[in-house]
């Protein structure tokens, strides 16, 4: 079993909003509680204190799906998914008592640390706790160490390797259609590191960190070679991978990029926005970035795109976001690789992008030898949100193709 035993515990009237249903904030509370009452049943009930260790919460994603209300009853069961070197991931899931209805459930980032907030071990009790490895279910985000960074990866499906790499200001649930839809290959979607889920450094990153840190993550999934699918910033990262990892590049997809450094207007630019950041947060930088990722037509006729925008935007920590920008402002002239890969290549553009001009990202093309080219109508710079079915046929035809 990967699990511990279930908590019942009783939904009271403090616990509810306005409406009488639980509250949000009780919910967690809720949550808090049964992790507790579940570590005190098992066979070591201060695990954590022999070590002088503290699990602290890390990250927390939370589904709604069914309400609660006074006096009911809810079930809680706890489950092991993950366990690195200093991290642990569970998740738990309520029910109602009496019907069996999901209420809620929260997927939760533990960092183990010591008496100074230092990362530590995880106690070996915890992996007593819960028995054997921990369980999965598919799709399910998991959270991996790679160089010392915690990294949020989505993965879905088995096959050959498709790894997709998400732009700036942006993360890994930019791919989801793509994820639902092209069966046949394992497909992987990490966020960046600074990015959506995954840990912030403070010290800063550069195209060499992404790519290093993609590289790991195929060694920790034991994957010799992937497809490498890249958008904008991704795309920069794509070509890193190249640079340094050429061998474990299968083919590249590049989507709305370009190969140029930044000149010294595009530096001053990056300089602007980290300012913007720095002074008014991701909500500013939203505001600004989203009327220039979509084309004219998106941004008319497409709230909820708009709001997935703003949401992966704005989901994303400061320092990550200035990390980014400062790794694109310095990244390498990648106009000379061009020529030398060899791998199966599709460029894809969006024929509404504001940011690159479709005329940049076709000489990518005409560059690399063989490389195929697709024009995406009625997209902006985030042809996979804005056309996602048109950007779903072309991706999987050219995977086709690789035989």
């Amino acid at each position: 079993m990967s699990s511990l035993h279930s908590i019942d515990l009783l939904v009271n009237p403090d616990d509810c909003d306005a409406y009488g249903h639980l509250s949000g904030p009780s919910l967690l509370r809720l949550f808090e509680k049964a992790r507790w009452e579940a570590f005190a049943g098992g066979p070591e009930p201060d695990m954590f204190e022999p070590d002088k260790v503290w699990p602290l919460v890390r990250k927390t994603t939370l589904e709604s799906y069914e309400s609660a209300v006074a006096g009911n009853l809810v079930t809680i069961d706890t489950v092991l998914t993950n366990q690195g070197d200093s991290t642990f991931t569970l998740v738990q899931t309520a029910k109602r008592t009496h019907d069996g209805a999901i209420i809620a459930q929260g997927n939760f980032l533990m960092a183990c640390v010591d008496g100074e907030g230092e990362r530590v071990r995880v106690p070996p009790a915890v992996s007593q706790l819960f028995g054997t490895r921990p369980s999965l279910r598919p799709g399910e985000t998991q959270y991996l160490a790679l160089r010392e960074v915690e990294t949020a990866v989505d993965i879905q499906g088995d096959g050959r390797a498709i790894l997709f790499v998400h732009g700036f200001p942006l993360d890994r649930t930019l791919w989801r259609h793509l994820i639902a839809t092209l069966s046949g290959w394992q497909r992987i979607a990490p966020d960046l590191r600074g990015m959506g889920l995954s840990d912030a450094p403070d010290d800063g990153y550069t195209m060499a960190d992404y790519a290093d840190d993609l590289a790991a993550l195929l060694d920790a999934l034991r994957i010799e070679q992937a497809v490498v699918c890249g958008l904008s910033m991704g795309g920069y990262v794509g070509f890193e991978m190249f640079r340094r990892h050429r061998d474990r590049v299968a083919a590249l997809i590049l989507v709305n990029t370009r190969a140029e450094p930044d000149n010294e207007t595009a530096k001053q630019g990056r300089d602007n926005m980290i300012a913007l950041v720095e002074q008014d947060g991701a909500g500013a930088l939203a505001d600004v970035m989203i009327p220039k990722l979509l084309g004219p037509s998106s941004m008319a006729a497409m709230p909820r795109v708009i709001e997935h925008l703003r949401t992966m935007i704005t989901a994303s920590p400061g320092r990550g976001l200035i990390g980014a920008l400062t790794a694109m402002r310095g990244r390498q002239d990648s106009t000379p690789l061009l020529p030398t890969i060899d791998v199966p290549t599709l460029v894809v553009a969006g024929r509404d992008d504001q940011l690159i001009p479709t005329s940049t990202t076709q000489s990518i093309a005409n560059a690399i030898p063989g490389a195929q080219f697709t024009l995406i109508p009625e997209a902006g710079h985030v042809a996979p949100l804005e056309q996602p079915v048109a950007v779903s046929r072309v991706v999987g035809e050219f995977l086709e193709s690789l035989g």
